[in-house]
């Protein structure tokens, strides 16, 4: 007896290295003596397994198998696994009874037009005089009943041989029982089967097993699909979300390698492919497990995400929808997988409030020419019943016509009716020949023609040539399945529908899905119809192509809902993730000063550049606003103004001086320097326009300079006048005649020249050594860039105004020393007063400076250039002006000696 059920759930990874030990135990069993008979005597054996530090014993095993099947001779037998049963009844194996075939029901229809599928192709490519000349193709291909251990009976039986005589030649050798191997359907069985095909490399292509896992090379080396891979199928459905903006979906999995790789896969891809999230993941369970699906039912209806993914066969949605319905969970967009998208089963009425307009992946559809009429001709063989393929296509005959051949007792006497076998099948509605929507058919067709190909590759070798050992090629009397596998590597080939088939390093097929709709009728009815398709290229990658006008929105709006955990931040703001929570629940926080995200959903707040600044709304940077003294500012326009007006009154003084130039209050003390003067005041007014407008290099380094030279000139004139004037009163008294030839005009004239030339020579190293220059000072403002002129060495600017400031204090002393002289010899007192107001000016015009930002500063130092011109000029010109212009009776040389003795 055998102690082991190959149809219960298992982990795949025991259920691969049980496989494994089972077709070694399974080669011994079919342990072949070859004899001059060439007979294959089968021994019946005893045989003990450890696996996993478990006994599980095998008895001998009795004959063969019996399976249902389709067989065609040839000289090259190809295989074949498809599912034309639901269900099974499994046999008793136990060695105290006969071998029982398996007891197979529920008819499927598709499973049989799909194994016809490859019947078809196989006798149209014996008929293509271009492909495979002088050999003809003939197959072998059974029925899994969609259970493991029958399918995988099935293909140790294609891979061993289950004939009771298989005759070989005197010495052996001849072709294996199948060259390669079409199937199976399901990724579960085909990982089992081709890890134990695989010891042998028997190619295994498959036309439905999806599971990406099958994709490494490593594990399945001859291992092929014409069908793409989970992976694919995870990244087209993360191309829908992405296209519709869906951001937040939950993902329900069968409980197997189709549907946990699929997981892995969208826990991967998902938010970097497409910046999603899952909301949940829920496990659909085998069997009947009521509370389980209602506690999943419960999570989607609570949750906020309304796109739900379902990796899972369609038996599995039938438990699923029934307590959807029973909970009245509407309201969800659902994402198929391709194993129910096109499933009749789920598109009645009584669900589709629930499922209409559901987007589903679905295999790419073909056209098979001559197909249709192929199919047509099946017919039941009454004459030998007794035959696997008869027994397949009577069962369909019976599936369809509601009749029986070899009626139950009291079958006619219920009104039963018996099969003649000269029904007409189109006479009835059936899938069978209906051709309009081949799918996994058309996979099949490929799968064949593959193979084909390879096959006829490997016969047109050149000897001396070949890829296999000492350049040596396979021969028709000599095949071996892993020769086959090399050619279909590198097999290429283009279907009459205009499809490139071709492998790639995994054995995976160039992948192609079409987008399919789950259409809701007014009149009840239900069409699914293509929308797109996605597919990838070498050159563009993924490529999703949708007809959203054709779409159908099972929503009130008739337009695609909304399914994200978070409102998109809109530009302006960042995404801030919400603790605990998946990285599509964020807040949106507004970005600082400075900063501006100009995406949706924007991860980080970038920085202006250094003359930008960021909006109001912080979705653009715009230029900082630029700060000066400008001339069209109310302060720029007042102290320009007050320095027009300034310039005035100094060319108004200049010319009421020239027109009295002969009278005695202007020739009294050195009417020379007194024009000077003026001059000097003039220059010091204009300069202070160099501080107000934008700064410019020639106006950084004029400014200063003007204003350092001016200034100079003015004081110096101030001191040598007052000069005079003390040597005036000392050559007023005995003995001091000589003092006056130190003070002659030219020696004035030198002197204000010597002390300006210092005050030129220091600007001119000012310039030279550490030039000022404009400047964009963002220290004062994050949002401004104030404009001003740096001064280069602070050093030179010091001694700058130092310089000014030594010869004012000089001034102020020596006129303070000469206030008391006689009004008739001096301007002392004056002079005094003036630069009392000049020192006092620029003694609070440092503290001024230094305090005031950007171009404060620099009307702080125009308002002390005005503030000390307008002192000089009317302290030292008012009193003049005033006796020249209003008492001119007091402008008389007498009038001016008297005032001392009055």
């Amino acid at each position: 007896m055998i102690y082991l059920d190959l149809n219960q759930h298992m982990d795949i990874e025991t259920e691969t290295e049980l496989h494994k030990g089972m077709f070694i135990v399974y080669e011994i069993f079919n342990f072949e003596v070859c004899n001059k008979e060439t007979e294959i005597q089968r021994k019946r054996w005893w045989f003990v397994l450890l696996f996993n530090n478990s006994v599980i014993v095998f008895s001998q095993l009795q004959g063969q198998f019996h399976l249902n099947g389709m067989h065609k001779t040839g000289d090259v037998i190809l295989g074949g696994l498809f599912q034309i049963h639901f269900f099974s009844v499994d046999p008793d194996l136990s060695f105290t009874s006969e071998p029982e075939q398996p007891t197979c029901y529920g008819f499927d229809v598709i499973g049989l037009r799909q194994a016809q599928t490859m019947a078809f192709a196989i006798d149209e490519i014996n008929r293509n005089s271009n492909l495979l000349p002088n050999v003809t193709l003939g197959y072998s291909l059974y029925d899994n009943c969609i259970q493991l251990g029958i399918g995988f009976r099935a293909a140790l039986s294609l891979a061993s041989g289950q004939e009771e005589q298989v005759t070989l030649e005197e010495n052996c050798v001849g072709t294996p029982p199948v060259l390669g191997i079409v199937g199976d359907s399901s990724s579960r069985r085909s990982i089992a089967i081709s890890t134990v095909l695989d010891l042998y490399r028997v190619p295994l292509v498959s036309y439905f097993a999806t599971c990406s896992c099958l994709s490494d090379r490593q594990k399945f080396p001859s291992f092929f699909r014409t069908i793409p891979s989970d992976a694919f199928q995870v990244n087209a459905m993360i191309q829908i979300l992405k296209h519709f903006g869906w951001t937040w979906a939950g993902l329900l999995i069968i409980d197997d390698d189709y549907g946990v790789h699929a997981a892995r896969s969208f826990h991967s891809d998902l938010g970097p492919a497409g910046g999603g999230c899952l909301a949940y993941t829920e496990i659909l369970s085998w069997g009947d497990n009521p509370a389980e699906l209602r506690r999943i039912v419960d999570v989607m209806r609570k949750s906020t995400a309304q796109v739900v993914i379902v990796f899972a066969h369609q038996n599995h949605m039938i438990q699923l929808m029934e307590e959807v319905v029973r909970q009245n969970v509407t309201g969800l967009q659902w994402i198929a997988s391709e194993a129910w998208t096109s499933a009749a089963v789920l598109q009645t009425p009584h669900l589709m409030p629930y499922l209409g307009g559901t987007l589903g992946i679905s295999i790419r559809r073909g056209e098979i020419p001559g197909l249709r009429d192929f199919l047509l001709q099946t017919r039941p063989n009454l004459h030998h019943n007794n035959t696997d393929e008869n027994s397949v296509v009577n069962q369909f005959w019976e599936h369809t016509f509601q009749c029986r051949f070899a009626p139950p007792p009291g079958w006619v006497e219920a009104g039963g009716e018996l099969c003649t076998g000269q029904e007409v099948i189109e006479n009835v509605e059936n899938e069978l020949v209906d051709v309009s929507n081949l799918r996994s058919e058309y996979n099949v067709y490929k799968a064949v023609y593959a193979l084909a190909y390879a096959l006829d590759d490997m016969l047109q070798c050149e000897p001396g040539r070949g890829p296999f050992s000492n350049n040596t090629c396979a021969h028709l009397q000599r095949l071996e399945p892993w020769q086959l596998v090399y050619y279909l590597d590198k097999v290429n080939f283009t279907t009459s529908f205009g499809d490139q088939v071709s492998f790639d390093e995994s054995g995976d097929a160039i992948p192609i899905y079409d987008i399919m709709n789950w259409v809701w009728l007014p009149n009840g009815r239900t069409k699914v119809q293509r929308v797109g398709e996605v597919k990838r290229s070498a050159f563009k990658g993924e490529e999703l192509t949708l007809d959203e006008d054709k779409i159908f929105w099972n929503f009130e709006s008739k337009q695609p809902p909304q399914s994200v955990c978070s409102e998109t931040c809109p530009p302006g703001t960042r995404m801030a993730r919400k603790k605990g929570e998946p990285e599509c629940c964020f807040n949106c926080v507004p970005c600082s000063e400075g900063k501006i995200s100009n995406t949706t959903d924007s991860m980080e707040c970038t920085s202006c550049p250094e003359d930008f600044w960021s909006s109001p709304q912080r979705d653009h940077c715009v230029p900082k606003k630029t700060e000066f003294l400008s001339y069209h500012e109310p302060l720029g326009i007042c102290l320009t103004s007050i320095s027009l007006l300034g310039t005035f009154i100094c060319v108004v003084v200049l010319g009421i001086f020239i027109h009295h130039h002969s009278t005695p209050i202007v020739r009294a003390n050195n009417s020379e320097l007194s024009f000077l003067l003026l001059v000097s005041l003039k220059l010091c007014f204009l300069c202070s326009l160099l501080f107000i407008g934008q700064p410019r290099l020639w106006t950084c380094q004029l400014r200063h300079a003007a204003f350092g030279i001016s200034f100079v000139l003015c004081v110096s004139c101030i001191l040598v006048k007052t000069m005079v004037v003390l040597a005036v009163f000392r050559a007023s008294k005995p003995g001091g005649e000589s003092s006056l030839k130190w003070f002659g005009a030219v020696q004035q004239r030198g002197t204000v020249l010597v002390l300006t030339s210092v005050q030129a020579a220091i600007c001119t190293v000012w310039l030279v050594s550490a030039s000022p220059m404009p400047h964009k000072n963002t220290q004062y403002h994050n949002d401004k860039i104030v404009y001003e002129c740096a001064v280069g060495s602070t050093v030179g600017f010091a001694v700058l105004l130092g310089y000014i400031g030594l010869l004012a204090v000089l001034s102020c002393l020596l006129a303070f020393l000469a206030r008391n002289l006689p009004d008739s010899f001096n301007e002392a007192k004056l002079i005094t007063f003036s630069m009392l107001i000049f020192c006092a000016v620029w003694v609070a015009f440092v503290p001024s400076y230094i305090s005031s930002p950007g171009k404060y500063a620099d009307a702080v130092e125009v308002f002390a250039i005005l503030a000390s011109s307008f002192g000089l000029l009317v302290a030292l010109f008012g009193p003049k002006c005033y006796i020249i212009l209003l008492r001119p009776e007091r402008n008389t040389k007498k009038a001016i000696m008297s005032r001392g003795t009055k």
